[in-house]
């Protein structure tokens, strides 16, 4: 049997995109006030997004330095969130609490390698070369 997608109710169009603009905002300045990490790789990338404007040799090669960048923000960004849902549910331990906070966390140093990663393979061959 075939389920039907039921439109959810609520905005459409412009004041949905207000609104979803407006939750942006609010995730972004809650993460900022509660998360240190975040605080740390937005200053980063302050510094990083010019640099790679400057460092990047073609339109692409920018394009991948910021968005590596942007990655590991919005990783971040997950990770926040999942930490967030598990602590709702209490303080108590449970070993699906520690999995899904382990696995993000994970997912933040998986991010934070292919930055490197990516960063070293265009930039290092220059120096070296």
């Amino acid at each position: 049997m075939q389920e039907e997608f039921v439109n959810k109710p609520g905005k459409t169009g412009i004041p949905r995109l207000i609104d979803a603009t407006s939750y942006s905002r609010q995730g972004l300045i809650a993460t900022w006030r509660n998360e240190a990490a975040f605080r740390q790789e937005v200053t980063l990338a302050i510094f990083l997004i010019p640099l790679a404007l400057w460092l990047g040799q073609s339109g692409i090669e920018r394009a991948i330095l910021i968005g590596v960048t942007l990655l590991v923000m919005i990783v971040e960004l997950l990770n926040s969130a999942v930490e967030a849902a598990i602590d709702r549910i209490g303080p108590e331990k449970h070993p699906l609490s520690k999995i899904a906070k382990d696995t993000g966390s994970a997912a933040v140093s998986i991010s934070l390698l292919m930055w490197l990663l990516t960063w070293g393979c265009i930039l290092i061959p220059r120096w070296i070369g």
